[in-house]
């Protein structure tokens, strides 16, 4: 008697999910392509399904956000099937995992101890990791330890500077941040012009690089201050100049012409038209 593969015979909720997988990695009768993945190959979709997740909650679509966060889920199953694979944990596991994090980590609400606010939680629940590493035997006791270098850049700068300035290590507002960002402006504007002096001086090139690298660390240490999230802020930017670069298309598209054979004047004036248009 053949053996009933249909999806009609998988359990419900996440324990089908977690049979899902298993059927897809399975080496005789699975997909193909999800056999031969590793953690590394499916790291990059990993991280951009947590971006869709974001893009999603940016446009407010709930609809888009389930499928999004269904996708993220997925993500984690897979993972977790490999390490099965392996012998080394489960989907169980990774659960059982989070939930006695979660628990250790909030003593105010499932112990006796208590926290001010949200700020004071995250000095404690900071502290608390700082702890664990120690109890994990992790020998660097820095104020930056434990900051995954995985990390977008953007965020991971941010970290650093948070960490820093738990210690003391910081600006007392945003004034001195904005001047340290003029100077950062005028040495990228120096090692520009040295590198367009001589294009081929690798050293000027690697010298521009540390210096825009300078930049935006001001820049990310600026949205610190004011409180803003530093990808929320360049998603903003991202999807303003998407917007306004589309409309443009559109308007010379209307006037019988097309953007790539405009002077960077004509195409300046488009620009200034979709910003007018948007302001109403």
């Amino acid at each position: 008697m053949a053996e009933d593969r249909s999806a009609g015979t998988l359990p419900g909720g996440i324990e089908g999910l977690v049979e899902i997988m298993a059927r897809l990695r399975d080496p005789q009768h699975g997909c193909p392509w999800d056999v031969e993945q590793t953690y590394a190959t499916i790291a990059p979709y990993t991280i951009e399904e947590a971006y869709e997740v974001a893009d999603a909650i940016d446009r407010g679509d709930l609809a888009d956000l389930k499928d999004e966060l269904g996708d993220l889920l997925l993500q984690v199953v897979f993972h977790a099937r490999m390490a099965q694979e392996e012998g080394a944990f489960g989907f169980d596991d990774v659960v059982a995992a989070i939930s006695d994090k979660m628990v250790r980590r909030h003593p105010h609400v499932f112990g006796d101890a208590s926290v001010e606010d949200a700020e004071a939680q995250t000095i404690a629940w900071e502290e608390q990791k700082r702890r664990e590493r120690e109890q994990n035997g992790h020998q660097d006791t820095s104020a930056l330890a434990g900051i995954a270098r995985g990390l977008p850049e953007w965020q991971r700068a941010v970290k650093l500077q948070k960490r820093a300035a738990r210690v003391g290590f910081d600006w007392p507002d945003v004034t001195p941040v904005i001047a340290k960002l003029h100077e950062e402006i005028e040495e990228v504007r120096v090692e520009f012009a040295a590198l367009e002096a001589d294009p081929g001086d690798a050293a000027a090139r690697d010298r521009l690089e540390d210096e825009i690298g300078d930049l935006l660390f001001v820049a990310a240490n600026i949205a610190r201050h004011a409180k803003v999230d530093v990808g929320a802020a360049m998603r903003r930017a991202n999807l303003k100049f998407e917007r306004r670069f589309r409309a443009m298309e559109v308007l010379a598209e209307a006037d019988g012409t097309g953007l790539a054979g405009l002077s960077l004047q004509e195409q300046d004036r488009y620009w200034d038209r979709a910003k007018a248009d948007e302001k109403g």
